[in-house]
């Protein structure tokens, strides 16, 4: 599957503006990755090797990783980390976990224990401070687990101290709008992967098109037995920056793929430099 429709990796940069970020906080650069999907199918070893270079010539302060770095079976992790042990920050690495990291019972502490056995900070409904005191960064519980309950993080925050959000599904940016939320990172969409240039992911206008199709033709089509508006609520935020309220907001498409495949849609390495007033 990592070569069909895949397209080749892109580099996405962005400047991201953060009120009230500290002088010695100024260009602060992350990378940010998610979506690997690491089983075998959906992300090529080649590719995996690039993404990985691509970010350590970006020279991160920090790297971020928002989720589902396995499939279903959580055992290729052990095979994942061995390759992810080479990404290189200042500050080191940090992680949420996405909805296929919890597939089993055992999933959420395997993936877990393996991430951290080379020093990748799993962060489950809590909050760090890798670059220091005055930018804290709050990693949530998956979305859709029962553990997802973003205030009693959120409320042991300082309002008027700038904070980023690691946050598997963009969808939590809606219930997000309560606090304030500098840059919400996200991944879980694959950017919709299969876009229309100029028009936006066809999933946008997937129940229109299966109601044309006969139930027939939908039967032998699997893509379109699945019921897409169930991944997301919000695929106008299926890729890329977004303003949700007062709060900010970044989709990656992740670098593995899922059926379908990819069009128009390739999978990214993002590269963020904040910046302040």
């Amino acid at each position: 599957m990592h070569w069909l429709l895949s397209g080749p990796l892109s580099v996405e940069k962005l400047t991201v503006n953060i009120a009230g970020l500290p002088a010695s906080l100024q260009n602060t650069k992350l990378v940010h990755m998610s979506d690997l999907h690491y089983d075998g199918k959906r992300l090529s070893e080649k590719m995996l090797e690039q993404a990985i270079a691509l970010s350590n010539e970006a020279e991160p302060d920090l790297v971020v990783l928002t989720g589902d770095y396995v499939t279903d079976d959580p055992s290729p992790i052990h095979q994942l980390v061995l390759r992810l042990k080479h990404l290189q920050s200042r500050a080191g690495v940090y992680a949420v976990l996405g909805n296929h990291d919890l597939h089993y019972s055992r999933s959420k502490a395997e993936v877990t224990a393996a991430l951290d056995s080379i020093g990748i900070k799993v962060l489950w409904n809590e909050i760090a401070y890798p670059l220091g005191k005055e930018l804290p960064f709050v990693g949530l519980a998956d979305y859709w687990s029962r553990e997802f309950k973003p205030k009693d993080v959120m409320n042991q925050l300082d309002g008027t101290t700038p904070c980023i959000v690691l946050s598997h599904n963009p969808d939590s940016a809606e219930i997000l709008q309560k606090w304030r939320v500098d840059l919400q990172l996200s991944g879980h969409t694959h950017g919709g992967q299969i876009v229309l240039p100029g028009i936006g992911p066809v999933v946008m206008y997937y129940k229109q098109a299966v109601r044309k199709l006969p139930r027939k033709v939908r039967r032998w089509i699997p893509f379109l037995r699945a019921d897409c508006s169930k991944v997301v609520k919000h695929w106008e935020w299926a890729q890329g920056f977004h303003k949700v309220g007062t709060n900010q907001l970044y989709i990656n498409r992740g670098l593995g793929t899922y059926a379908p495949g990819r069009l128009f849609c390739p999978p990214e390495v993002t590269v963020i430099t904040l910046s302040g007033d």
